[in-house]
């Protein structure tokens, strides 16, 4: 009886042991599910922060935000890439450059005005988390920019310790600063509301953006229609976002005088733009979305899917590939000339500097001149075209694409380098194999022999070669016709004719190899810019072997770049990557 009255007891205890457990838990879970709730209204009745576009007003060129800027500064500050560029050749000519001299103009007129100098450690100081600058002159530095910046660290930067000696202003009920300086009338401005610092070279700038912050309904950049269009056609944002107003930054001469690629007429075309780079540990890549003036659409290309089919056979180890769609004749024969046949940089482009003065005593002619007639046209040497029968090859099959590879080769002795470049084109038509050899052989002649020695093709694996010194070698499967100077590289691409594309249809593609070119690209330059080196004195670096070699050197964690071109009628999208081994 007492052994059946513990058991019951036991049984019992137990069983409120289990129950205490259970309310334990649902207690635990109620909790956690109370605290989740909090959490969720939380985040629900916070509202995100707007983006800082909505605080710049209206009628900016260009604009730049940055989700994260210190974090981007304090990388390139410690990144081995900015000390070797600092102490490179690079950056020594560039310190020289007209550009370089007017951005120091400005900034010792910046620092006139500020009382403090623009450099490195005064950026650093001003570099909150989110950020953006929009530029309104690019001849006088206009800019605005707006920073995430706690106060605490507003406080403590040297610009807001410098503010005694700014006259003051309000707006949009916060006071900013404003200094002018006399001789330059540069201006400067600045202000710090809540987390926001915000820094001006127009005063109105300042002020317009105050008042945004503080609700105002004036317009802003994003109610500006290039804004509004070219941000819509854009994908997500990047780490660095850049929109630019090309219709009006094309036309300024600043534009026409900095602008590196000079394509000043192709940019024509386009009323904005859109760049956001997408940043990682081993890959930055950058999409642009460039919008045509008035939604106009290029025509249709038909080339763009034998960009595709090109891209497939581009060889592994190929140091640079460019793939093009729809080339006219002229360009496929300027193509063939200047990278095989007669090798050469083409015509130089117009100077842009006016011809030296040569004073002399002011005699014009000798007496050697005495028999020249000046009443007659010099007589000009008869020669023949060689280009028309390579021309006519071109016109009578239209070539939807082509591509040229090229790579170098450091010869056995270790002191020379050569070039190889090969050309791939794909006819909108099959190509008559004896037709391409006659054509070619004919050009050749007329070039290089006047007899018929070097000039027989003899037949190798996939390819012809002609049997003489000069590198030609020609190979024709159906469409698709292949020039080379080296049977190697053109042995390359014959091997992956075979393999499917899983390239998308393009405009154009391109692709560099970086750790494959750098060191002979410095070897063949050095050897080349030599002869022009003067020793003693102080001299500008020569542009291949010292300014680009160091430029080079610099970035010598790119492993590779890649570019791809579509069209998709009213705007052209590109995208660039750069991949990094470090």
């Amino acid at each position: 009886m007492n052994l059946g009255k513990k058991k019951f007891g036991k049984e019992i205890g137990e069983k409120k042991k289990i129950a205490a457990l259970r309310r334990g838990i649902l207690f635990t879970l109620a909790a956690v599910a109370i605290l989740a709730l909090g959490w969720a209204a939380r985040v629900v009745a916070t509202p995100a922060e707007p983006p800082l576009s909505k605080f710049a007003p209206s009628g900016a060129l260009l604009y730049l935000q940055a989700a994260d800027f210190s974090s981007l500064l304090e990388q390139w500050n410690s990144s081995s890439e900015k000390k070797q560029w600092l102490a490179g050749s690079n950056y020594e000519a560039f310190s020289r450059s007209r550009l370089f001299l007017r951005l120091k103009g400005a900034s010792d007129q910046f620092a006139a005005a500020a009382g403090l100098p623009p450099d490195m450690n005064f950026l650093t100081q001003v570099a909150g988390k989110q950020s953006a600058v929009a530029l309104y002159d690019i001849g006088n530095l206009q800019f605005l920019y707006i920073t995430r910046l706690p106060s605490a660290s507003s406080m403590q930067t040297g610009l807001w310790q410098t503010r005694p000696k700014f006259e003051t202003r309000e707006a949009g009920g916060v006071t900013f600063y404003v200094r002018r300086d006399p001789e330059s009338e540069r201006v400067v401005a600045f202000a710090a509301t809540g987390d926001y610092l915000l820094l001006a070279t127009r005063e109105d700038l300042l002020a317009g953006a105050l008042q945004l912050i503080a609700g105002s309904k004036d317009r802003t950049i994003e109610s500006d229609p290039w804004w509004t269009q070219s941000v819509a056609a854009a994908g997500t944002t990047g780490n660095l976002r850049l929109v630019l107003n090309l219709e009006k930054i094309v036309p300024s001469p600043y534009f026409r005088t900095y602008w590196v690629q000079q394509n000043i007429t192709d940019m024509k075309q386009y009323s904005s733009a859109v760049s956001d780079m997408f940043l990682s540990r081993g890959e930055y890549r950058e999409e642009r979305v460039l919008l045509r003036k008035n939604g106009q659409a290029a025509q249709a290309s038909d080339g763009a899917q034998a960009v595709a089919e090109l891209a497939r056979i581009v060889p592994e180890d190929a140091g640079f590939y460019e793939v093009k769609a729809d080339p006219s004749a002229d360009e496929c024969f300027d193509l063939v000339a200047t990278k095989i046949l007669a090798p050469h940089l083409g015509a130089a482009p117009p100077s842009q500097i006016a011809p030296q003065v040569q004073l002399g005593s002011g005699e014009t002619g000798a007496s050697t001149d005495l028999e020249t007639r000046i009443d007659q046209a010099p007589a000009q040497n008869a020669s023949t075209d060689r280009s028309a029968g390579v021309k006519t090859l071109f016109a009578n099959n239209r070539v939807l694409g082509t591509m040229r590879v090229q790579s170098t080769e450091r010869k056995t002795d270790g002191v020379f380098v050569r070039l190889h470049s090969a050309i791939a084109m794909q006819g909108s038509v099959e190509w008559n194999e004896t037709e391409v050899r006659n054509t070619l052989t004919d050009f050749v002649r007329s070039g290089l022999t006047a007899s018929q020695l070097g000039l027989g093709w003899q037949q190798k694996s996939g390819y012809a070669e002609l049997d003489g010194l000069w590198p030609l070698s020609v190979a024709v499967h159906g469409k698709l016709l292949l020039i080379g100077d080296d049977p190697s590289l053109l042995s390359n691409m014959l091997a992956r004719t075979s393999q499917k594309t899983d390239v998308e249809p393009a405009v154009l593609i391109s692709g560099f190899r970086h750790p494959r070119e750098r060191d002979n690209f410095g070897r063949l330059t050095a050897a080349v810019d030599r002869p022009n080196t003067q020793g003693g004195g102080e001299r500008e670096p020569q542009f291949f072997s010292e300014n680009i070699a160091s430029l080079s050197s610099a970035l010598a964690g790119v492993s590779a770049e890649t570019l791809a071109v579509h069209d998709v009628g009213d705007k052209v999208l590109e995208t660039v990557t750069y991949e990094w081994s470090q």
